[in-house]
Formats: C-alpha cells, structure tokens, sequence
C-alpha cells in the first residue's frame, strides 16, 4: 500500500466524520425548540406545536378490597396447589423422610416448625417452637426472608394470596 491509498483512506474517514457532524449540527437547528437547554421550561417561552388538553385523573384511587385468608382456604384448589408446588420441586420433596435442599414437605400442615429429623435448619426456624399453621405457612410463603429472617431459603417468596391458598391447600392432602 502506498501513501496514496493511504491519504485516500485518512481523507474518506476525515470527510465521514466532517459530514456526521454537520447532519447532528443540521437536525439541532431544525428540530430544536425552545431556548436555553433545549428542554422547553424557560419562563414566558412560547413552544412551537398544538397544545393538547388532557384530563387530570382523579387524586381517589379505588384499592381493591382485600379477601380474608380464611375465605381464600376456603376457596382453594388442590390441584391448581399442584401446579403451584412446581416452584418448589427443586429443594423439597413430598415423601416422608426424603430431605432435600430442604425439609420433606410430607404433612407440614399443622407440624413444627423446625421438626424434621435430620434436617440441619436455620437458627430462626430451629428455635422456633411454633406450628406450620395455615396463617404460619402463608406469612412465610408470602416472605420468607421476612418471616424468618437468616433463613437458608432462598426463594423469594409467592406474592398472589391465591396461589399461597392453592399451596397450603394441596400440601394438606399430602399425609
């Protein structure tokens, strides 16, 4: 390669970059609007365009009423529980004695918290001389980190009541 091609090259690049810039100075000028920042929000500035009337919603936000646990039980489905409990699948198992990640889920409801043989548990749920309740199990399916903080478990927890309710459900008939 000689000088010449390579003061083509240099000259082609230098031209690209000379044309890119006046293009951006190019598009500024035409598209920009308003002075100071650009942004439209000087005082006593007038705008180029159509204004356009909106209606301001209302300061009242309607929140959902919320259902009792209790009704949600009483409204849960096993099976839809099933298909909840697939999230679990990785550190839990169903038959009695079968440790995984996790303490065997094989009659939970209604056993105590921390009372797997052989399974080492976390200081909190170790010294925790409560039942895994209905209302235990759905504050720590909603939150484990929160329910038992220091916990191993590292799922971050079920956030629809419905699906909590579907699980307890499910891990009922599971004796």
């Amino acid at each position: 390669m000689d000088t010449m091609e390579i003061t083509k090259i240099v000259g082609a690049l230098c031209a690209s970059l000379l044309l890119l810039m006046l293009l951006s100075w190019g598009s500024e000028t035409i598209y920009h609007v308003g002075g100071g920042h650009g942004h439209g929000d000087d005082e006593g500035e007038q705008l180029a365009g159509y204004p356009i009337e909106v209606e301001v919603a209302s300061a009242e936000v309607e929140e959902e009423e919320a259902v009792p646990f209790a009704d949600l039980m009483a409204a849960a489905d096993p099976e839809k529980g099933s298909k909840v409990f697939s999230k679990c699948k990785a550190c839990h198992k169903l038959e009695d004695g079968a440790n995984g990640t996790g303490p065997h889920l094989y009659a939970v409801v209604d056993r105590g918290i921390g009372d797997v043989a052989g399974y080492s548990y976390s200081g909190v749920l170790a010294d925790n001389d409560g039942i895994w309740d209905v209302d235990a199990l759905n504050a720590f399916l909603e939150d484990p980190k929160g329910y038992a903080p220091g916990t191993k478990m590292a799922f971050r927890g079920l956030n629809k009541p419905e699906d909590r309710a579907n699980l307890i459900a499910y891990l009922q008939t599971i004796n």
